[in-house]
């Protein structure tokens, strides 16, 4: 019996709008907020307890489909990074076609604490990478609008920057397989090598950033190629 050309098709790739959130580990919550709420102007749309009550960790709302996420507890030994989010259209969809191109993903999807659809995977450099789907009746569904202040020194996180040790195996993952496509690269003033690449997820307009190492920095000096970029309307 021959199967139809159609029955043996992959699954084609579902959207990736973009950045949906930065975890970080924070080593003092306090001051954490305060400098993003307090300095920078952010408000938080809600926390996650620990089994003792207290905070777990603390969405800080840049827009209705941005937050940075801070975790209250200490980091696993490799810096502030806890993962890299992003938000598709149909999650289910991308676990079938992540595994159709050899990504190990989990056996289904689930839902993570605030009520939206997940799947966790691990990118070329060991970067856990929650790739995410937004439901109306989750916490975020219901926050649409809230917790936006005029405050806030910016409403739009335009990338997000990771440690790349590899750039062929990272552009493969995010570019290949992802659909994200570089828009530009370069080099700090003193650097006579490739320092970063960008990244455009294909159906948004904001960046996966690779901050290129010959060797990984140490713990407490990732905090600068680990980072997030605010857009603002006037940098001076």
């Amino acid at each position: 019996m021959c199967l139809s050309l159609s029955a043996q098709a992959p699954p084609a790739r579902p959207k990736v709008f973009g950045v949906a959130h930065y975890a970080i580990f924070v080593s003092d919550l306090a001051k954490a907020r305060a400098f993003y709420e307090d300095f920078l102007g952010y408000e938080e749309a809600f926390t996650l307890p620990k089994a003792d009550g207290t905070v777990q960790v603390a969405f800080v709302k840049i827009n209705d489909r941005q937050y940075v996420e801070l975790f209250n507890q200490p980091n696993k030994g490799e810096g502030q990074l806890n993962h890299l989010g992003l938000y598709t259209d149909d999650v289910e969809r991308m676990r079938q076609y992540l595994a159709s191109r050899g990504v190990k993903v989990p056996d289904q999807v689930s839902q993570n604490r605030i009520g939206n659809k997940k799947i966790s995977v691990v990118d070329p450099d060991g970067h856990t990478v929650e790739i995410g789907e937004f439901l109306p009746e989750s916490w975020t569904g219901k926050d649409s609008g809230k917790h936006m202040p005029a405050t806030r020194i910016s409403d739009r996180m335009m990338h997000a920057g990771i440690l790349v040790g590899n750039l062929g195996a990272a552009a493969k993952f995010y570019g290949g397989i992802l659909g994200c496509h570089e828009t530009w690269r370069g080099n700090g003033l003193s650097s006579t090598t490739l320092n970063w690449v960008n990244m455009r997820v294909p159906d948004g307009d904001n960046h996966v950033e690779f901050m290129l190492y010959k060797d990984l920095p140490p713990p407490d000096r990732r905090g600068s190629p680990h980072h997030i970029c605010l857009v603002v309307p006037d940098i001076k």
